[in-house]
């Protein structure tokens, strides 16, 4: 499964990395560290962040899912989800971009820790290591959203909606059987399509024995075959 997540360019997150970058962190930074953050629950539907507000932390999510996306002219498009370990608001870290660039809202019951900006700005400067992880992480991002631009432009609806499967089996759920929390409308949402393409869509898959499906259960039968679903569009 890795490796076919790995092939189509994830596009609903990042790719699963396995050290956070909070682990090149002194004993003393990391007590630093849990003296400037508090953490927070949000129940499904609540925003965590608002695009245009002031960024005062940055955001790491520890249970659940959120749904980040851009607004504009009461319009939105998703850019990623963020599961447990994500990092919500680097985008903030330049002293001349102080404002959320997104909004991010809880797809379902969410536990986030909020870390005061001005304490991650510190770290960077001081711990080089820190500062790579940092970036490597604002890398993965951008390739992601290359990955997701490419799926929701070049793709007809079967190849969307068998990338996001792919991407939500092997990066957000890491097995081939999981229980999807979203609706068949968040689904539609994610990967660009009406909530009735997805439904039609999904019973194809499983008649093609891609997939099962048990109410909110997902099985992933056959990812190559998604796979070449993706390819051919």
């Amino acid at each position: 499964m890795q490796n076919i997540v790995e092939r189509i360019k994830t596009s609903c997150t990042v790719v699963n990395i396995n050290k956070s970058c909070f682990d090149f962190l002194t004993e003393e930074e990391k007590n630093l560290i849990e003296q400037k953050q508090v953490t927070v629950e949000y129940k499904k539907g609540e925003i965590i962040a608002k695009q245009g507000t002031f960024t005062t932390h940055i955001l790491v999510v520890s249970e659940g899912l959120a749904k980040v996306y851009y607004e504009e002219n009461n319009k939105s498009l998703i850019l990623r989800i963020a599961a447990p370990g994500s990092l919500i608001g680097l985008t903030s870290l330049p002293l001349n971009q102080n404002v959320f660039q997104y909004t991010a809202s809880a797809y379902i019951n969410t536990t986030v820790k909020l870390i005061e900006i001005d304490i991650i700005r510190k770290l960077i400067l001081e711990n080089g290591q820190f500062a790579t992880a940092i970036v490597d992480i604002l890398c993965g991002i951008s390739i992601q959203k290359n990955g997701r631009f490419f799926c929701l432009t070049h793709r007809q609806s079967y190849g969307k909606l068998a990338d996001i499967i792919l991407c939500l089996a092997g990066n957000i759920f890491q097995q081939d059987e999981f229980d999807l929390a979203l609706s068949r409308k968040e689904l539609a949402e994610l990967s660009g399509m009406s909530t009735e393409s997805v439904i039609r869509t999904l019973k194809h898959f499983q008649e093609d024995g891609m997939i099962e499906m048990t109410g909110k259960i997902f099985k992933v039968i056959d990812p190559e075959g998604l796979y070449k679903v993706c390819q051919l569009g």
